[in-house]
């Protein structure tokens, strides 16, 4: 399913066209929100529920980057939200994954911001960006002696169907069925509908998250190295 037919679908589903609202300010300025506005806010706020109540492998992304000689603070990608490892890689090639902790047990066990060495722990220092432009940092344990290749491996959103210039996204194409009853639940709540008809739409929503997370924690997951990660029982 790509982006217009299910805007088309949503449309048909609920009855409604959405149709333009004027909103007027403070200083007496109009503000117009478009049909399109709104059901693609609906669908976004779809997508976020379904990104973060099912771990997927289109969610998870890598990045090598480098931390530097004296400085304890590592930058995170703008798209960053949560990690799922941190590895130094070594001159020789090799990779040691850096254990995670709070900033409270970093500054407990290296006190000493002076004392350089290979990192071996790291902690989120500042989490996702509230303010544009504010980069988030993980700080590290101890203080790196010299410049060190870092890899991360990391939970972002995917870009949304609604911003994709091909009108198509990884949910749309492969598991449309919970992009169109979640899209529609936003929609429905927006709408205040009938609680009977909210109710099939939430039974729809659920059976299709449960076949997603069969597929995303269950056949595309077999075992966790080290951090413990949710599996879903496959029959």
């Amino acid at each position: 399913m790509n982006y217009a037919t299910l805007f088309k679908t949503i449309q048909a589903y609920v009855e409604n066209d959405f149709p333009t609202t004027v909103v007027i300010d403070t200083a007496s300025s109009n503000t117009n929100f478009t049909n399109k506005e709104q059901i693609d806010t609906f669908i976004r706020q779809a997508e976020q529920r379904i990104y973060n109540s099912v771990q997927l492998p289109v969610s998870r992304k890598n990045v090598t980057g480098q931390c530097t000689i004296n400085n304890k603070y590592l930058s995170m990608p703008s798209d960053w939200l949560s990690v799922f490892s941190l590895a130094r890689i070594n001159s020789d090639g090799t990779q040691e994954y850096l254990l995670n902790k709070d900033v409270e047990f970093i500054r407990e066990s290296f006190p000493d911001p002076t004392y350089y060495a290979a990192p071996t722990h790291y902690a989120i220092f500042k989490g996702p960006n509230i303010v544009p432009g504010d980069q988030s940092t993980v700080i590290l344990g101890p203080t790196p002696d010299t410049d060190y290749n870092m890899e991360l491996h990391y939970f972002y959103y995917p870009q949304s169907i609604v911003d994709n210039s091909s009108g198509t996204s990884w949910l749309g194409q492969n598991f449309d069925t919970v992009l169109i009853y979640g899209s529609l639940l936003e929609a429905y709540t927006y709408m205040k509908g009938e609680k009977d008809v909210n109710d099939v739409y939430i039974g729809r929503y659920n059976e299709a998250l449960a076949m997603l997370k069969q597929l995303g924690e269950g056949k595309n997951r077999q075992d966790m190295y080290r951090t413990e990660q949710a599996r879903y029982p496959v029959r």
